[in-house]
C-alpha cells in the first residue's frame, strides 16, 4: 500500500477468535479501512494483526496492532469483548461481568469521536448494546448491536433448502430478544413479494421445527468446534461497511426502538449517521405476544443498568 485509508475500524477483542474473524472478515471483503486490532492480550493482538496484514496485500485494508486510545478515534469501533458464561452460571451474573468489562471498555476509549459509531457483538446483546450506549456518552442512533442478523441468516439459509430460492431473495426476519425470547415474522415474511407461507413447499410444514433447528445451530457448532466466529465475524464486517459506505441497507440489528422503548433486535435501515429508520413490522397476535415477551425480559435486565 502506498498511503493508509482513511476510514478506520477497530475491533476490540482482536486478539480473540471472533475478533480476528471480523477483522480478517473486513480485510477478506476488501473494505477499504485501516482496520486496528485492540486487546487485553497485546501479543495476541499483535499475532492477529500480522497475520491478518499478511492478507491484505492485495486489498485496499490495511490491518495493524492499536491501543484504546487510538480505537476510540475509529470511524466504527466493535466491541467483541466479552466474559463467557461459566457451566451453570446464573445469566445475571454473566451481565454483572459483562457490565464492568463494558464500561472499562468505553472507560478506555476516552475520549470517543463524536461521530463513531459503537457496534457490540458480545452477548447478551441487547443488555450490552444499552450498556454501552449510556457508558459511552454517544446517542443511541450511534450505537447498535449485530442482534438476530445471523439468526436471521441461519433463517434464509433453511428456507433456501427448502424452496430451492436463493437466500438472498427470502426476505424473512428472525426478531426480538437475540437469545431464548427470539421469534420468526412468519407473517410478514416475503418471496417474490408474496407472503412466505404461501409458497407451495410450506405448505404443512412444521414451522416450530424451523424454529427450533436455528436456535440450536450455535449449540451444534460449539459442540463439535468450542465456539463460534466465522459467521457472526462476517456479519459484523458487513454492518461496519454499510455504516462506512452510508448504504442505508436494513439489517435486523439490536437499535433502540422508541416505539417499544428499548434496544431489542428489530430491523432498521443504517448509514454513516448509524441508525436511520428503524421499520413498524407487521405482525399478528401470537407473534405480537412474543414480542411483547422478549421487550418485558430485555426491560427488566437493562433497567438495573440505567
Amino acid at each position: 500500500m502506498t498511503s493508509t485509508p482513511k476510514q478506520k475500524v477497530a475491533v476490540i477483542g482482536g486478539g480473540g477468535n471472533v475478533g480476528a474473524s471480523t477483522a480478517f472478515a473486513l480485510i477478506a471483503k476488501g473494505v477499504p479501512a485501516e482496520v486496528l486490532i485492540v486487546d487485553l492480550s497485546e501479543q495476541a493482538a499483535l499475532g492477529q494483526a500480522l497475520d491478518i496484514s499478511d492478507a491484505s496485500f492485495t486489498m485496499p485494508g490495511t490491518c495493524r496492532q492499536a491501543s484504546f486510545q487510538e480505537a476510540g478515534q475509529a470511524d466504527v469501533i466493535i466491541i467483541t469483548a466479552g466474559a463467557r458464561q461459566k457451566p451453570n452460571e446464573p445469566r445475571s451474573n454473566l451481565i454483572d461481568r459483562n457490565y464492568t468489562i463494558i464500561k472499562s471498555i468505553m472507560d478506555s476509549l476516552q475520549p470517543i469521536k463524536s461521530t463513531s459509531k459503537i457496534l457490540l457483538i458480545s452477548n447478551p446483546v441487547d443488555v450490552l448494546t444499552h450498556i454501552a450506549q449510556t457508558t459511552s456518552g454517544l446517542p443511541r442512533a450511534q450505537v447498535i448491536g449485530s442482534g438476530t442478523y445471523l439468526d436471521s441468516g441461519r433463517l434464509r439459509n433453511a428456507l433456501s433448502d427448502i424452496t430451492g430460492v436463493s437466500p438472498t431473495s427470502i426476505h424473512a426476519y428472525m426478531l426480538g430478544e437475540h437469545g431464548d425470547n427470539q421469534f420468526t415474522g412468519w407473517s410478514s415474511a416475503r418471496i417474490g413479494g408474496l407472503p412466505l407461507l404461501d409458497h407451495p413447499k410450506l405448505k404443512g410444514m412444521d414451522l416450530e421445527s424451523i424454529n427450533q433447528r436455528i436456535a440450536h445451530k450455535a449449540y451444534e457448532i460449539i459442540e463439535a468446534k468450542g465456539s463460534t466466529y466465522y459467521g457472526i465475524g462476517m456479519c459484523a464486517a458487513i454492518i461496519a461497511e454499510a455504516l462506512l459506505n452510508n448504504t442505508s441497507q436494513v439489517f435486523p440489528l439490536t437499535h433502540y426502538v422508541e416505539g417499544l422503548g428499548c434496544y431489542m433486535s428489530w430491523p432498521a435501515a443504517i448509514g454513516s449517521s448509524g441508525v436511520e429508520q428503524s421499520f413498524d413490522v407487521k405482525l399478528d397476535a401470537a407473534e405480537t405476544k412474543k414480542l411483547e415477551v422478549a421487550v418485558k425480559a430485555i426491560k427488566e435486565v437493562c433497567a438495573k443498568y440505567n
